[in-house]
């Protein structure tokens, strides 16, 4: 792992400062070379393209974007922000970068929820106490035609109990939106759960929080999402 101070937020003006102090643009052997001699620890560098701002260019190590200049000179880790527009363009990269092959996901760790003509589909990582994960509930609830996929990840204190009992419950989805939507506990129960397979599942994936998002098309959305944005990317997502 490299050791470096995290920046928060990295606009494009202030990216064209570094820009100008290596303006010959060199290729992606050298880059290579000279990042492995910087950071003898780096990793694996899995991809260096160069990106249309600033000229930067992205990389990605261990499963992490990172930007670097045309030299391999200076790495930068943050968010590029659009000044005129607010977009994202690390986070809209990274959903390229990192998308997920949702049919190779083990859905049978899953507890499945048909809403619908369940045409639509969305997995998702969720959390008992999560209090983002039960906003999500509610705003799932004025979604129809989807079949969604709830993988119970407990991350938080004295979730795993919750989650037993959810999925140990004679109708699981039935004791998930009792708990999540209206305040009721499940009755204490037993039985074997796979939740020991899905927080591997999570961390393979990177999952470090909850909500987190899975669409058909392998996007992955970290955190809550209203109506009409998971109706925008459900319908993205659909199998043309």
């Amino acid at each position: 792992m490299i050791t470096m101070k995290k920046l928060a937020i990295l606009t494009l003006p202030f990216l064209l400062f570094f820009t100008v102090l290596s303006s010959a643009h060199a290729g992606e052997k050298e880059i290579r070379q000279s990042l492995q001699n910087k950071f003898p620890g780096i990793g694996k560098l899995d991809h260096i393209v160069m990106t249309p701002y600033a000229g930067l260019y992205e990389i990605v190590v261990d499963g992490q974007l990172l930007y670097t200049d045309a030299k391999g000179l200076y790495l930068f880790d943050g968010n590029v922000i659009e000044t005129k527009t607010r977009r994202n363009m690390s986070e809209e990269r990274r959903q390229v970068l990192f998308a997920i092959d949702f049919d190779k996901l083990p859905l049978d760790l899953a507890v499945k929820k048909v809403k619908g003509n369940g045409k639509r589909r969305m997995a998702y990582f969720t959390d008992p106490n999560c209090t983002f994960c039960k906003r999500l509930e509610k705003e799932l609830s004025k979604v129809s035609d989807v079949t969604l996929y709830l993988f119970m990840y407990p991350i938080f204190p004295n979730s795993d109990e919750l989650v037993r009992n959810v999925r140990c419950a004679s109708d699981p989805v039935k004791a998930w939106d009792d708990l999540m939507l209206h305040e009721i506990a499940p009755a204490t129960a037993s039985c074997d759960t796979p939740t020991d397979q899905v927080k591997a599942l999570g961390q393979k994936l990177r999952v470090n929080g909850t909500p987190n998002l899975i669409f058909a098309n392998g996007i992955q959305s970290p955190g809550y999402l209203p109506a009409e944005e998971l109706e925008k990317h459900l319908n993205q997502a659909v199998k043309k």
